[in-house]
């Protein structure tokens, strides 16, 4: 049984060094899917969604018909929330779209804002499912500097 301070300090996620738009949208669709769900569920079915969104291929994701959505909708190797399967397709263009305006590289958009609130505000506005603790979780893991998990915690988040 997991101790009173395991539960409010987990273990950090591994953080990685993106390599492009890809693995954005791969931390990002773990973030979405995330919300609401037992992580363990979703470390559980990550191969599905992996093989699903052919290794977050962000261009075949992108161009996702219904269709596509509606298989991966039935698919029982991913969560089917079919509302965040959607949402996933949307994010993998913005993703596309935000790279393009800002230069050919996501992290000029990340760090275009000048804090993490304006950050967070602004990743909630251009992404779905995107709340402040996935977008915190999301900057992490992808390297971005973010404040300590109790310091984030502490401004009301």
């Amino acid at each position: 049984m997991a101790t009173q301070q395991e539960r409010q300090h987990p273990e950090a996620p591994d953080q990685i060094v993106p390599t492009g738009l890809n693995d954005y949208l791969e931390v990002m669709t773990k973030a979405v899917f995330q919300s609401g769900m037992s992580w363990k569920v979703v470390n559980t079915k990550w191969p599905g969604f992996q093989a699903g969104f052919w290794g977050f291929d962000v261009v075949k994701v992108a161009a996702m018909d219904e269709s596509s959505i509606d298989t991966l909708a039935a698919d029982p190797a991913i969560i089917r929330n079919r509302r965040k399967i959607v949402a996933t397709v949307h994010n993998a263009q913005r993703l596309i779209d935000l790279e393009e305006e800002y230069g050919g590289d996501i992290r000029n958009y990340l760090r275009s804002h000048g804090d993490l609130e304006s950050t967070i505000k602004d990743v909630r506005k251009q992404f779905k499912y995107m709340g402040d603790i996935g977008t915190y979780y999301w900057l992490y893991v992808t390297g971005e500097d973010v404040p300590s998990w109790d310091e984030f915690c502490s401004r009301g988040h």
